[in-house]
């Protein structure tokens, strides 16, 4: 069991996918976006394995949750630099946790 402070220090934001391009050194079918989290966090890169599931051209303008506060990760030759979050499928592909309705940028999870 963690604390509820434990949990607060995970800053996890509302961002919405602003460009896909397509990441073919990734180990599973993945993209790299660029998110923007508004003019607090500004505009981040993150490495996400979703491309099995989700298109590109239906992706942008997404909104997404992504914890903003880890360190940068080197994946290959791409620096992501914020976690974008998803839940497993049955078959082991990834499906996006997305807020339901529209929330502003850089909103904080709580």
């Amino acid at each position: 069991m963690i604390s509820y402070e434990d949990f607060e220090k995970v800053d996890i934001r509302v961002g919405k996918i602003i460009k896909i391009e397509d990441f073919p050194q990734a180990h599973r079918p993945s993209y790299k976006l660029q998110i923007d989290f508004g003019p607090e966090i500004g505009i981040k890169k993150s490495s996400a394995g979703i491309a099995d599931l989700y298109k590109k051209e239906k992706l942008e303008g997404t909104l997404v949750l992504a914890v903003v506060n880890f360190p940068p990760k080197q994946i290959g030759p791409f620096i992501s630099e914020v976690l974008t979050l998803g839940v497993p499928h049955k078959d082991g592909k990834v499906i996006l946790v997305r807020p339901d309705k529209n929330s502003p940028l850089g909103s904080r999870l709580f």
